[in-house]
């Protein structure tokens, strides 16, 4: 029954922080301890620590290739749809607030002339 309790374990997906993800990765370069050992120590598959791997690259070429001094801001895809939402509002209140001024100088300049 341990068997089964230990597979219990193994099997379960962790979620690993970039943090660790990167400790990982920096351990994994160092080849000091052999990386079946690290892999299991760490309840990883060797193809998470390629994936661990890839992630790594793609963020450094990312990184090298923004221009100094500039760091690329980036926007949770929900937060940018609320951006939308909320520029597409007040690009609305803003139409509507303009055709209220057109109307109220015309009022205004129409007025003045009848007196």
């Amino acid at each position: 029954m341990s068997g089964n309790t230990d597979k219990n374990k193994t099997s379960k997906k962790r979620k690993l922080s970039a943090e660790k993800k990167f400790q990982i990765f920096l351990e994994a370069q160092r080849s000091e301890t052999p990386t079946g050992e690290l892999l299991r120590r760490e309840g990883l598959y060797a193809s998470d620590l390629t994936r661990i791997r890839k992630q790594v690259q793609e963020g450094a070429i990312d990184r090298l290739s923004a221009k100094p001094g500039k760091r690329p801001k980036v926007v949770p895809a929900d937060e940018h749809e609320l951006l939308k939402k909320e520029l597409a509002e007040k690009e609305r209140a803003l139409a509507d607030l303009s055709v209220e001024l057109v109307i109220l100088r015309k009022k205004t300049n129409g007025g003045s002339w009848e007196r």
